[in-house]
């Protein structure tokens, strides 16, 4: 009896920790001005580059305007699959009038990751 529980035992903590939820990827972008003030409306690019100096398609462009609280927010669970190590690491272009910036942000599987970019003339 004791030999027959024990496989079943361990079939189950397989099974439910296999059914485990994956929790978001979300890319969170603040923008503030030269004044340190958080900036509205400010159009905020996301997108990758070639670093291998192979032609191929990037893959990510994405664009997303900042809300009152100064801050564009990008959902990439559709880019992080299972058992990957990361995600990818984003250039950012942020363009408000004549103000502009720009940075870089790595996104990490499964978290909410932030960076905040300060735009000027």
């Amino acid at each position: 009896m004791k030999i027959t529980l024990v496989p079943l035992i361990i079939l189950t903590v397989l099974i439910l920790s296999a059914c485990r939820k994956q929790a978001d990827t979300i890319a969170n972008i603040y923008v503030k001005d030269e004044a340190s003030l958080l900036v509205e409306s400010a159009m905020v690019v996301l997108y990758g580059e070639n670093t291998t100096g192979l032609p191929n398609q990037i893959v990510v462009f994405d664009t997303a305007y900042t809300n009152s609280e100064g801050m564009a927010t990008f959902d990439y669970n559709y880019l992080y699959k299972p058992g990957q190590a990361g995600v990818a690491v984003l250039s950012i272009k942020v363009q408000k009038d004549d103000k502009s910036g720009i940075g870089i942000i790595k996104v990490e599987e499964e978290k909410v990751n932030e960076e905040t970019v300060f735009i000027q003339p």
